[in-house]
C-alpha cells in the first residue's frame, strides 16, 4: 500500500504575507515616492536619487510591506526648521497616503544630533544655550510632533544614535548641554504627550559587543526605575565582504536585548555588495572616503554570482531571524531600490551600489521570492511502508 501524496498550498507572495504571524516588515519612503515632485525642497539634504516622479513605486510597497518609515520628512530640519516654526507639509502627505493605502507608519525621529536644524542648540549669538532652554526647546518639539501625529503614527524612534561604537555616550550637542539626561527626558516628554504610542531606540553598529552591552548597560537602570520605552532597534546596515559572522554577532545582541526584558527589531536594513577597502562599518552619515575604481567595480550592473551571494547572505539573515522570532518585533529595510538607496553615496560618493531588495526599475530582485519561500510548507514525502516481518 502506499500513501498518497499533498502538499500544502503556500499562497503568500509578499514578504508580510510570509512573515506576518511572526513580525512587521518595513521599509523607508520618501517623499518623492509619496508625491510626484521635482527637486529638492526647502534646501534640505535629502538622501536617494530624486527623480520627477518615483510615485509608481507606491503599488509594490503597499504590496510587499505593511509598515513604513519618513525617510527625511519627520527629521528636525525638516519638519521644525526654526524655532516656533513646524512644517508638517511633506510629513503630513506622507501619513495621509500610507494610511489611506492600509500601511501603518513609524515615527522617524524625535531627537538626533545629525539633521537637526541649526537653531537648535545656539542662541541669537551663536553660542550653546544653557540646559533649561534645551530642555524646553525639546520639550516643545517633542510634545508638537507626537501630539500632531497622534493616532496616525503607531511608534516612535524617540532617540537615534546616541551612542559611540565603544558603548560610550556620544559628545553630541545635546550631549555637552544636559549630559545624559537628554535620553530619558526625550522619552518621558513622547511619553506624556501620547501614553499610548510606542518609543523605542535606534542605533547602528548593534552587532558590535562593546556598543551593544554599553547600551543595555545604560537603559537597565532606566527601564528598573520605569522608563517608558518598548523596544531596542538595531539598523543593519551590512556589507557583503564582511562575511557571516555578522549575523551571529546580531543573533548575540538580539539576546542580550531580549533579557533585558525588550523585545528588538531591524529598522534600517541593507546589504551593500560592493568592496569596503576602508574596512569601514557602522552609519555615521559624515563619513567620506575617497572614490577610486577599484571601490566601484559594478557600474554596468551587478554579475549574476555576487546577485546570488547576496541572496544566500540575506536566507541565512532570515534563518536566524526565525530562530529568535519571538523576540523579533520588526524587520524593516532602509530605501525602497537601488536608484534611491543612500549607499550609492555612503561612505563613498559616487557608486553604483546594490543594497536594497529592488534593483533600479523597481523590480524585485530573486532574493524576495528565496525568502518568502523560507516560509512554504514543505510537501509531504511520498511514504512506502516497510513491509510487516513475519
Amino acid at each position: 500500500m502506499m500513501c498518497a501524496a499533498f502538499a500544502l498550498n503556500g499562497s503568500a507572495q509578499s514578504l508580510k504575507e510570509a512573515y506576518g504571524k511572526y513580525w512587521r516588515t518595513s521599509v523607508s519612503v520618501n517623499q518623492w515616492q509619496v508625491k510626484a515632485q521635482a527637486g529638492k525642497g526647502n534646501g534640505n539634504s535629502y538622501s536617494g536619487n530624486i527623480k520627477d516622479d518615483q510615485t509608481l513605486d507606491w503599488p509594490t510597497i503597499v504590496e510587499q510591506f505593511d509598515y513604513v518609515v519618513p525617510e527625511n520628512v519627520m527629521k528636525c530640519e525638516v519638519i521644525h526648521p526654526q524655532e516656533g516654526v513646524f512644517d508638517f507639509t511633506l510629513a503630513d502627505q506622507f501619513v495621509d497616503k500610507a494610511r489611506e493605502s492600509g500601511l501603518h507608519v513609524l515615527g522617524h525621529c524625535l531627537i538626533w544630533h545629525s539633521q537637526c536644524a541649526p537653531w537648535f542648540h545656539t542662541d541669537e549669538n551663536g553660542k550653546l544655550v544653557s540646559k533649561e532652554v534645551l530642555k524646553k526647546r525639546m520639550k516643545e518639539h517633542i510634545t508638537t510632533i507626537v501630539s500632531h501625529f497622534k493616532g496616525r503614527v503607531e511608534g516612535w524612534d524617540v532617540v537615534n544614535e546616541a551612542f559611540e561604537d565603544d558603548g560610550t555616550v556620544r559628545k553630541s550637542l545635546f550631549y555637552q548641554i544636559l549630559g545624559e539626561d537628554f535620553i530619558p527626558l526625550a522619552f518621558q516628554y513622547a511619553h506624556e504627550a501620547d501614553p499610548n504610542v510606542e518609543l523605542y531606540y535606534n542605533d547602528y553598529s548593534m552587532s558590535k559587543p562593546a556598543k551593544i552591552d554599553g547600551i543595555i548597560n545604560f537603559f537597565r537602570p532606566l527601564i528598573a526605575k520605569g522608563l517608558p520605552i518598548n523596544a531596542i532597534g538595531m539598523q543593519g546596515h551590512l556589507v557583503l565582504s564582511d562575511g557571516l559572522e555578522q549575523i551571529d554577532n546580531y543573533e548575540k545582541s538580539i539576546q542580550k536585548i531580549a533579557a533585558l526584558g525588550l523585545p528588538t527589531f531591524f529598522s534600517e536594513l541593507d546589504l551593500s555588495p560592493l568592496p569596503n577597502p576602508y574596512a569601514h562599518s557602522g552609519a555615521n552619515i559624515s563619513d567620506n572616503f575617497a572614490l577610486t575604481p577599484e571601490s566601484n567595480p559594478y557600474t554596468n550592473g551587478l554579475p549574476a554570482e555576487m546577485q546570488e551571494k547576496c541572496d544566500d547572505f540575506w536566507v541565512a539573515f532570515y534563518k536566524m531571524l526565525l530562530r529568535n522570532k519571538e523576540h523579533v518585533q520588526r524587520v524593516g529595510f532602509w530605501c525602497f531600490n537601488d536608484l534611491s538607496s543612500w549607499r550609492n553615496d555612503w561612505p563613498i560618493k559616487g557608486r553604483t551600489d546594490y543594497a536594497t531588495l529592488f534593483d533600479r526599475d523597481s523590480k524585485a530582485k530573486p532574493t524576495i521570492k528565496k525568502l518568502v519561500d523560507l516560509m512554504k510548507p514543505v510537501p509531504a514525502m511520498m511514504i512506502i511502508p516497510q513491509k510487516k516481518k513475519k
